[in-house]
């Protein structure tokens, strides 16, 4: 892998010359050695990082930043910063929302920790001055860091595996079986990655790779290679969540990366080290893709230069070949997630989603709702998700209720409604409205046959919402309305045909009784960048809406 190390090598060194830009280099500052981030926010995590990435190129022989002087000074600038933002516990602050957080002080010293490593091991017997100065910075920074990450406090899934495996790996270094002890507090839990490959939070886009992370780095410390069958379950279930773009797959999350656009750049050296442990030639493969979807899209490709330091052995690896990304129909029935690739085009449909359907094809994306106002509901989000046949088949009852008066014997001593329990009043219930969705792949496999149907109430105005990004939108082969992020429109008795310059989709027929209006019991925010396709009707109806794959007719 010669090749990444040279590309990520020249991306590392153009990171540190932007990195070089933001620095505070006033040594009558008092912030001198901070990196301020796009928002002019000084943070010691953001410092960290950036940090990180100069140690690696002042201490890699092959760049240009090699025992740099004035790097030197910066790198030792910004440890300067990030020791005098740690607190006396030996946590920090993540100043945007998190304080005295051992979680995110945990996120820090994993940075860091392979650039200890590899000044503590591989350059052990030749550390330069300014390399054990560096050394030296980053040690005290660690030690006292575990010892605060002992008191503890997370707030979610992913943060006890930041901190158990931090703390594994410090009592290790340290020889401390009290870290040890503290790890294993967090590890009883049991480790919430189900037999599809999936963590707790759902997060393809950024947590399932930080527990990734984790799960490596406890089988290092442990000696226990039990956690990497995690690691190995999910990589496998991400080779299921590339998009035809190259991107992941985020509409599942729930986390902040839900629906954005995000690439695959920080799984690359998981896919690297479980290829190389476990002798799984695909990993090769997906991780040469990573680097291609990095050239391809302009990106930056991983910071991860110190492994390549840390594990010299990964230049010497040779491993021809992209990853095929063949069709595929898989059902995570744990996940609730069924994800389908055939050709140019993906599908994913899911449980207990109001956006429970995003097609793909590289270049339009559409997002389907089943929207409308029944008691508290907004939209349909199925409880139950099953196969039958080639057929998936979703469903939700939503039941209607109604508060009754108190009964004289539960009458409450208060008239304000606030104060008064009224989750206990009795209820008249009923109706209930049943909305029932079938989605299964066209004949000819070049698309997808949505059939909803609703019953149970008549006369409700429900619709369909199609949000649809990278695509303009035609009626009767006529430009019509250009979509562009905002704009909403109603389409009633046409094929609606959605294209670019690459690509065209067909959707319908269209069907529409009444008209939406936007603001009036909208179900969810659309997405920004978004336009939205209504197909409105009364409830009960049954329709068929069809989503066809075509190259463009342009």
């Amino acid at each position: 892998m010669k090749n990444h190390y040279q590309i990520i090598l020249t991306d590392t060194e153009e990171l540190v010359y932007e990195s070089m830009r933001v620095q505070i280099m006033d040594e009558n500052d008092e912030n001198y050695g901070a990196f301020m981030d796009q928002d002019h926010i000084l943070d010691a995590k953001y410092t960290i990082y950036r940090t990180a990435s100069m140690i690696a190129v002042y201490c890699n022989e092959d760049s240009s930043f090699h025992e740099d002087e004035a790097l030197f000074k910066r790198i030792m600038a910004g440890l300067r910063f990030a020791r005098m933002m740690q607190h006396d516990s030996g946590l920090f602050d993540y100043v945007t929302c998190n304080f005295s957080s051992a979680p995110d002080t945990a996120f820090c010293i994993k940075k860091i920790m392979p650039h200890f490593f590899y000044l503590k091991d591989i350059k052990a017997a030749k550390r330069t001055d300014k390399e054990d100065q560096i050394f030296t910075a980053l040690n005290e920074i660690i030690r006292d860091a575990a010892k605060g990450i002992m008191t503890g406090g997370f707030h979610t899934p992913n943060h006890r595996w930041a901190i158990a495996s931090t703390l594994m790996e410090c009592s290790k270094i340290y020889d401390s079986k009290e870290m040890a002890d503290c790890a294993n507090r967090y590890l009883a839990e049991g480790i919430d990655c189900n037999e599809d490959g999936e963590y707790a939070e759902k997060s393809a886009g950024n947590y399932n790779r930080v527990n990734n992370d984790a799960m490596i780095t406890l089988a290092e410390a442990t000696g226990d290679k039990s956690y990497e069958d995690h690691v190995i379950r999910n990589l496998h279930m991400m080779l299921h969540y590339w998009e035809p773009d190259g991107s992941i797959f985020t509409a599942n999350s729930t986390r902040f990366d839900k629906d954005r656009l995000s690439y695959p750049t920080d799984y690359y050296t998981e896919y690297v080290l479980m290829a190389q442990r476990h002798d799984i030639p695909e990993f090769y493969d997906m991780a040469n893709t990573i680097i291609d979807i990095c050239l391809k899209k302009n990106l930056h490709t991983p910071d991860c230069l110190i492994f390549f330091m840390w594990h010299p052995e990964w230049k010497n690896i040779e491993h021809e070949g992209l990853y095929g990304n063949p069709d595929y129909k898989v059902f995570y029935q744990n996940s609730g997630i069924s994800r389908n690739r055939t050709g140019r085009y993906t599908y994913t449909v899911m449980s207990g989603k109001s956006n429970f359907l995003y097609f793909h094809n590289g270049t339009i994306k559409v997002e389907m709702k089943v929207a409308g106002s029944f008691c508290e509901h907004r939209a349909f989000k199925a409880e139950k998700m099953v196969q039958e046949g080639e057929t998936l088949h979703l469903s939700q009852t939503m039941h209607g209720w109604y508060y009754l008066p108190w009964s004289p014997d539960k009458i409450p001593e208060t008239n304000d409604w606030w104060q008064m329990d009224n989750a206990a009043r009795d209820k008249k219930m009923g109706p209930d409205m049943d909305i029932d969705v079938w989605v299964r792949e066209s004949k000819d496999n070049d698309g997808i046959d949505i059939r909803v149907k609703t019953s149970g109430v008549e006369g409700a105005p429900w619709r369909i919402e199609l949000s649809v990004t990278g695509a303009t939108f035609l009626e009767n082969g006529h430009l019509a309305t250009a979509l562009v992020g905002g704009e909403a429109i109603t389409v009633k008795d046409e094929m609606v045909e959605l294209s670019n310059s690459k690509d065209t989709l067909t959707i319908g027929p269209a069907f529409g009784t009444h008209r939406f209006m936007e603001g009036k019991e909208d179900s969810e925010l659309r997405n920004g960048g978004a336009s939205t396709i209504y197909f409105t009707d009364y409830t009960g109806f049954d329709h068929i809406i069809s989503i066809r794959n075509e190259r463009s007719r342009f």
